[in-house]
C-alpha cells in the first residue's frame, strides 16, 4: 500500500469546470478503499469552504518564494463526505475570485503566478504533511511544475503526472521563468523551455517520474503530430522509456445507476427495462415531443466542434427526415447554440433543446435515450459515453480516445456504433445504421444488455495506478 498525495486545481463538489473534478473526487476514494492512505490538496477558491460537511481547520502557515516576491500562505484541512481528507491551499489575492482560470472567456492574466504559487505550495505540504507522502500524483498543467520543484531541492516524493487533456499546456513568456526560482538549467529542451517560452506541461512530461493518461487509446494517439500538440516527441521519448501508460478511467456508479438513480422517474435495470421506456416517454413529455416509439437520439456536453457538435447540428433535419427525435442539452459557442434553438424551433415536436448545464436533467435524458451521440474529434476519454453504456443508451461515437477503448461495433462484440474517418458522411451513415438496430429488436436489446453489462467503476482504474505506484516504489 501506498501513502499518496493528489495535487490538482479541482475536486467535485468543491470545484468543477470538467471531467477532471470529477476524476479526483473518484480516484482518491477508491484508492482508499484498496487500503492506501490518501490525500488530495487544491486551492482554497471562493465559497470552497461552504461545500465542506464542516469548517475546515488551519493547519499551519508557508512562506512561498515567487520570483522576488515571499507570499505567506495558509494550508486548511477537511474533509469530504466520504472522508477524504483534501488540504486547501489559502492565498485570497490569487484564489478568491469568481471562477477559477478566467472570466467572460478570457485567461486571469496571472495564471502563470497563481499555478507556480500553488505547485510550490503542494511540495511545502508534502513536506510537512503526516504520514509523509511517497507518490505526489499531480493532474493537468496547474500542477504540472510540482515535479521540477521536486526533482530541484533533491526531495524523494516519486511523482506522477496525468494529462487529462493535452490541448491545455500551461504556456508563458519566457521572461515569466523568473517566476520559477528554479536553476537556469532548467529552462532548456530538457526542462521547461519550448520555443523560447516556458510550458508547465511540458516540463512535468520531461521531469515526472511517469507519465499517464485517461486512457489507453489517447497514450498511443498523442505520440503522432495529428493529436500530439507540438509535444508528440517528448511523449514518444517518455513511451520509448516505457515511462507513458494510459490507464482508462472509471466512472461513479454508485451516482450513475439507473437501478438506484433518484433523479430518473423510474428506477430499471438490465432484467427489466420497463422503467426505461417510462423515463424516455416522461423526457418527451418534458420537451413537448410526440412519437415513443420513434428512436431518440440524446446528447450532453460542451457545444465545441471539438466535441463534433457542428456535426449533429448538421444532421438533426437528416434524423428527423428519417423519423426520429431528439434531446440535446448544452452549453458553448454562441452559433451552435443558435443554430440549435433554431432546429427546436423548426420541429416542435421533434427535437427538444436546453441551453445550459442542468446535472439532474442529464440524468433524466441519459435514462430516457435510445441512442447517444458523442461524435468528438477527439476525446483523452470521455465520461457521457459510459454513463450511456450504463443506462442502456446506445453510444455513436468517433473511433477516438477514450471511445474507441469503450465503444465498439463488430468483431462479435457490438455495444455501440462507431465511425472513423471524422467526417459528416461516415457520421451519418453510423445514424443510419442505428435506424436498422433500431428496428431490429433483438440485435438492438442485445446491443443495450452489452453495455449495461460492462465494469465501469473506478475499482479497475484504482487498482492500475496502484499497480504503477508499487512499480515505482
Amino acid at each position: 500500500m501506498a501513502m499518496i498525495l493528489h495535487a490538482a486545481s479541482e475536486l467535485t463538489p468543491l470545484a468543477k469546470t470538467g471531467g477532471l473534478g470529477d476524476v479526483l473526487s473518484a480516484l482518491p476514494a477508491e484508492q482508499r478503499i484498496l487500503g492506501n492512505k490518501v490525500a488530495c490538496v487544491l486551492p482554497f477558491y471562493h465559497d470552497v469552504d461552504k461545500r465542506l460537511p464542516q469548517k475546515p481547520r488551519r493547519e499551519l502557515s508557508i512562506k512561498v518564494p515567487v520570483g522576488g516576491e515571499e507570499i505567506d500562505a495558509q494550508i486548511y484541512s477537511g474533509r469530504l463526505a466520504n472522508g477524504l481528507v483534501v488540504f486547501l491551499v489559502q492565498y485570497d489575492p490569487f484564489f478568491k475570485r469568481p471562477e477559477l482560470y478566467g472570466e467572460n472567456n478570457r485567461d486571469y492574466p496571472d495564471n502563470v503566478r497563481r499555478f507556480i504559487f500553488f505547485s510550490k505550495a503542494v511540495v511545502q505540504l508534502a513536506r510537512h504533511v503526516r504520514p509523509i507522502p511517497q507518490i505526489l500524483h499531480v493532474h493537468d498543467w496547474q500542477t504540472a511544475l510540482v515535479p521540477a520543484f521536486v526533482k530541484a531541492a533533491g526531495l524523494p516524493f516519486k511523482t506522477v503526472l496525468t494529462i487529462h487533456n493535452l490541448a491545455f499546456q500551461g504556456q508563458f513568456p519566457g521572461y515569466e521563468f523568473a517566476l520559477t526560482n528554479l536553476p537556469l538549467g532548467y529552462f532548456h529542451a530538457e526542462g521547461l523551455e519550448m520555443h523560447g517560452g516556458i510550458n508547465f506541461l511540458k516540463g512535468g512530461i520531461k521531469l515526472a517520474d511517469c507519465v499517464t493518461t485517461v486512457s489507453p487509446r489517447y497514450a498511443v494517439e498523442i505520440q503522432t503530430e495529428e493529436y500530439g500538440c507540438g509535444l508528440a516527441q517528448v511523449l514518444r521519448a517518455r513511451s520509448a522509456d516505457g515511462s507513458l501508460v494510459g490507464i482508462l478511467n472509471g466512472i461513479d456508479t454508485a451516482a450513475w445507476n439507473p437501478a438506484s438513480d433518484p433523479l430518473i422517474p423510474e428506477n430499471y435495470g438490465i432484467h427489466n427495462m420497463s422503467g426505461k421506456k417510462k423515463c424516455k416517454a416522461a423526457l418527451l413529455k418534458e420537451f413537448k415531443l410526440t412519437g415513443v416509439d420513434k428512436p431518440l437520439f440524446v446528447s450532453i456536453g460542451r457545444l465545441t466542434e471539438q466535441k463534433g457538435w457542428h456535426f449533429t447540428l448538421g444532421l438533426i433535419d437528416r434524423i428527423v427526415a428519417l423519423g426520429g427525435n431528439l434531446v440535446l442539452l448544452g452549453t458553448g459557442s454562441q452559433a451552435l447554440e443558435q443554430g440549435l434553438k433554431e432546429a427546436a424551433t423548426r420541429y416542435p415536436k421533434s427535437v427538444g433543446v436546453k441551453i445550459g448545464f442542468d446535472e439532474e436533467l442529464a440524468h433524466r435524458i441519459e435514462a430516457g435515450g435510445d441512442f447517444f451521440l458523442m461524435p468528438s474529434r477527439y476525446e483523452p476519454c470521455g465520461l457521457n459515453q459510459m454513463y450511456s453504456l450504463r443506462y442502456g443508451t446506445i453510444p455513436i461515437v468517433h473511433k477516438v480516445g477514450g471511445l474507441s477503448d469503450t465503444v465498439q461495433e463488430g468483431e462479435g462484440y457490438d455495444n455501440g456504433l462507431v465511425f472513423e474517418p471524422f467526417e459528416l458522411d461516415a457520421y451519418s451513415k453510423a445514424i443510419e445504421r442505428a435506424f436498422k438496430l433500431y428496428n431490429d429488436t433483438k440485435r438492438f436489446t442485445a446491443v443495450r444488455q452489452r453495455g449495461m453489462q460492462m465494469d465501469l467503476s473506478w475499482r479497475r482504474s484504482a487498482e492500475a495506478y496502484c499497480k504503477l505506484y508499487s512499480s515505482l516504489l
